[in-house]
């Protein structure tokens, strides 16, 4: 059978690196092909060729058998291909209808454009409601929107990127239905994905890229999860592991915080309440959007919030700003990497400096011991194998998976009293997670006190002493996280607070 999509020799290069290096692979009409590596391994660059984003350097591709070039997203449309990014790219003021007619060369009348999209959406059983404004939907909500804007030009090839990362449980069943579905009427998918078992579950085939070549081929179904990280590193991956105990004393308490949402599309944070212990990982799961990001502002300083509300060992210190917290040992790192973790056309050593200058003695009346500061980021680097050329390089220039080791790393070096993380392995490989999420383990294991709040389930159950989901800026009672089982933690990211636990006695 002719392949759908054949790439042959496939070679790009950037200044220093060799991003694909003489790529090979081919998929067939209606097979679901998964294309594993990690951070930095070439996957990307592949499917921004494929779409129409890069010209390769050498190689060639057909579609059908015939020579396919495209030198943009809209000739690659017009091939056939469509692309879910990993980061929408929606308007949160336009309704679903207008987002949809932005991404079409030639959109039809309003009327029928929404009519199409309620069919489509009802077809491949993804609800959808036309006049709905996007600022109002979550992320599965979100991400439907693109699917359906992508399924409107009937694809051949659809190309999924780290399509779950921001989904429930149940939300990731109706995504799957949905793929099924399209494989079953003879379209191709190429997805991407650090989830190793959903890989296993939904994929016909894999390739395997390192170091931007391609290292196997393999039929995940037949594989173990363990294998395929291996293939991916190039190494055996150990499970995280916890040394030390949950001790009696709290380092953290907060009690019934409310804060009003910053803006129209953000949430309100509603009576939370939380007691961290030292030594305790505490893990805070949702979907995108349910106030995650202003718990941490809130805790880190940058919201203010109402006195009597948050106490660090017993001292309240609901009206300090961020350095003040800082110094006292309550350190926060973000969600977004690059902008709020990181400002992007700073070196490390700068960025180093902008969250360490206090703790580290990085600068003394006003002068900064930049020696000392660079000393400090070489620490972070080597520590938590952060690949890059050394201190002086800008932010940017580092993958997104390097970038969050040194940005966690950072704040891991100075011994914070109590550490918040915000999706501390998003986007990242396997190993770089399997880094990170050991890295917060030890620090427990000294003393400190760990939240951290991720939309990654597995990795909550593996790390968390105890679970809690956050639900519309409202956060449920903690659970022991051992002996959760998937579908509890289902409904309580879907806000049934008041549920009882099975194993209750």
């Amino acid at each position: 059978m002719t392949p759908l999509l054949k790439i042959d020799g496939l070679t790009k290069t950037y200044p220093g690196v060799v991003a694909n290096d003489d790529v090979s692979l081919s998929i067939a009409p209606g097979e679901v092909h998964a294309l594993l590596g990690e951070n930095g391994a070439g996957k990307s660059t592949l499917v921004k060729t494929i779409f129409g984003l890069n010209q390769p350097d050498k190689g060639r591709m057909e579609m059908d058998g015939t020579p396919y070039a495209p030198s943009s997203p809209e000739d690659a449309r017009v091939a056939g291909v469509g692309m879910v990014f990993q980061h929408f790219s929606l308007f949160e003021a336009l309704d679903v209808a207008e987002n949809v007619a932005l991404g079409m060369s030639d959109p039809p009348p309003m009327r029928d454009l929404s009519q199409r999209i309620e069919t489509v959406s009802r077809d491949y059983g993804l609800p959808l409601k036309p006049g709905q404004i996007v600022g109002d939907l979550s992320a599965g909500e979100r991400q439907r929107v693109e699917i359906v804007r992508c399924l409107l030009g009937n694809p051949r090839l659809l190309i999924m990127d780290e399509p779950t990362s921001v989904l429930t449980p149940q939300e990731v069943d109706l995504l799957f239905k949905t793929l099924r579905q399209l494989r079953d009427e003879g379209t191709s998918i190429l997805y991407i994905s650090h989830k190793l078992e959903e890989i296993r579950a939904l994929c016909d085939t894999a390739t395997i890229l390192r170091g931007g070549k391609v290292v196997a081929t393999c039929t995940p179904s037949e594989e173990s999860a363990g294998r395929m990280a291996e293939l991916m590193v190039g190494r055996r991956l150990d499970v995280p592991a916890r040394a030390g105990t949950v001790r009696p004393e709290t380092l953290l308490q907060i009690d019934r915080l409310s804060v009003p949402a910053a803006s129209e599309f953000g949430t309100a944070l509603k009576e939370v309440s939380l007691t961290l212990k030292a030594g305790e990982v505490l893990g805070i799961g949702g979907v995108a959007g349910n106030g995650q990001d202003e718990l941490v502002a809130t805790l880190a300083g940058e919201t203010r919030s109402p006195a009597d509300t948050i106490f660090l060992e017993r001292r309240d210190i609901s009206r300090l700003g961020p350095e003040q917290r800082r110094v006292r040992g309550l350190l926060t790192a973000p969600e977004e990497r690059l902008g709020h973790a990181a400002a992007p056309d700073l070196s490390l050593t700068e960025n180093g400096l902008l969250s360490a200058a206090t703790s580290q003695g990085l600068a003394r009346r006003g002068f900064v011991d930049w020696r000392a500061a660079r000393r400090f980021a070489e620490s972070v680097i080597e520590r938590f194998d952060v690949r890059t050329p050394g201190p002086g390089t800008v932010a940017r220039a580092l993958s997104g998976g390097n970038l969050q080791k040194f940005v966690i790393g950072r704040e891991i070096a100075q011994d914070p009293l109590v550490l918040v993380v915000n999706q501390p392995t998003w986007g990242v490989d396997a190993a770089a997670a399997a880094t990170i999420r050991q890295a917060l383990l030890d620090l427990a294991g000294e003393g400190s006190g760990v939240i951290v709040i991720s939309q990654d389930l597995d990795e909550l159950m593996q790390i968390s002493d105890r679970f809690a989901a956050l639900t519309e800026g409202r956060l449920s009672p903690f659970r022991p996280a051992a002996g959760l089982t998937v579908e509890e933690i289902g409904l309580m990211l879907g806000g049934a607070h008041d549920m009882e636990p099975a194993h209750a006695h």
